[in-house]
């Protein structure tokens, strides 16, 4: 759903507007945080002109070199990033900032944002620039992820009781669990490499530092769970290669054991089967062939008690 919406300070509150010729008609320091989601490029080519910033196209939003991801220049900080959707998506989101005004660029409808929103409104006092409210949406965005990761331990240690065997569903399990956890830390690195940069530049206001501290070790402390993520994981994965191997096992067993058991008689059909002159068997008639099947089920229970005591069965 397309949606403009214009934060600005007022009377000791912070109030919202929905109305680009609003944002023209007010004075610039006012302003707090501009959003755009999924809005016209006729709009976005206006906000470009009035307040002389550059919104990126989608396409470089989403490039993975460090100088796309974080941009700074003499009075302006832009910073692209992905914000995950749902545990299977993530949408990408550039944010600008400049003058304390934070424009949020985005296409995709975010909890994140929701919740920032009624963080803004119930303690305005508490965000008098954009980059207060930037910081926010990034705590925000790591305490949604915190919770999903969360939920992919406990899918994890679900998994991690339910697999007794080599079961094909349990892999593709495995598989995109794998490919969960991944997305969730390139995603966290992503954030890390924002808040980091964000550390050294001089255009954050000095009160944020202490918070920007704070975030990098919740980051830090995500990305460890990621990786006990990752390695459970790998040892599940473990787990089913030693189950899959023991089945492999058995059945070789099975064929080994039946082909051991064949041969004598095999080996017994194959000489009475000659029918070479002279042969002494030939002349007990009835008998001959009684005597053959008589050797070979006596060949064949020998194996199988030889393969008892052995405890092969």
């Amino acid at each position: 759903m397309s949606e403009f919406k214009l934060f600005y300070h007022k009377d000791g509150a912070i109030k919202v507007s929905r109305s680009l010729e609003f944002l023209k008609q007010t004075p610039t320091d006012q302003f707090l945080w501009i959003d755009l989601n999924d809005v016209d490029e006729e709009v976005e080519l206006q906000l470009e002109d009035f307040l002389k910033i550059y919104i990126q196209e989608e396409e470089e939003m989403i490039e993975i070199e460090t100088s796309s991801r974080y941009i700074e220049t003499r009075d302006t900080l832009v910073v692209n990033t992905n914000f995950l959707i749902g545990d299977s998506g993530k949408s990408p989101v550039s944010f600008i900032l400049k003058n304390n005004i934070l424009i949020s660029v985005r296409k995709e409808e975010l909890g994140s944002f929701t919740e920032t929103v009624k963080k803004v409104f119930a303690s305005p006092e508490n965000y008098p620039t954009g980059y207060h409210v930037f910081l926010t949406l990034l705590e925000t965005r790591i305490e949604f992820d915190a919770d999903m990761i969360e939920d992919i331990t406990r899918e994890i240690t679900h998994l991690s009781n339910s697999i007794q065997e080599a079961d094909e569903d349990a892999l593709l399990d495995i598989k995109n669990l794998q490919e969960k956890t991944m997305m969730f830390r390139e995603n966290t690195i992503d954030k890390q490499r924002a808040v980091s940069n964000m550390l050294r530049s001089n255009l954050v206001p000095n009160d944020l530092r202490p918070k920007l501290t704070i975030l990098i070790k919740d980051i830090n402390s995500l990305l460890e769970h990621i990786r006990f993520s990752f390695d459970r994981l790998d040892y599940l994965q473990d787990t089913f290669l030693g189950f899959l191997n023991i089945e492999q096992n058995k059945i070789i067993k099975i064929f080994t054991i039946v082909s051991v058991v064949f041969m004598p008689p095999t080996l017994i059909a194959s000489i009475y089967g000659m029918n070479f002159p002279g042969m002494p068997e030939m002349n007990l008639g009835g008998w001959g062939y009684v005597l053959s099947l008589f050797m070979m089920a006596a060949s064949v229970i020998a194996i199988l008690i030889f393969f008892k005591k052995k405890k092969y069965l």
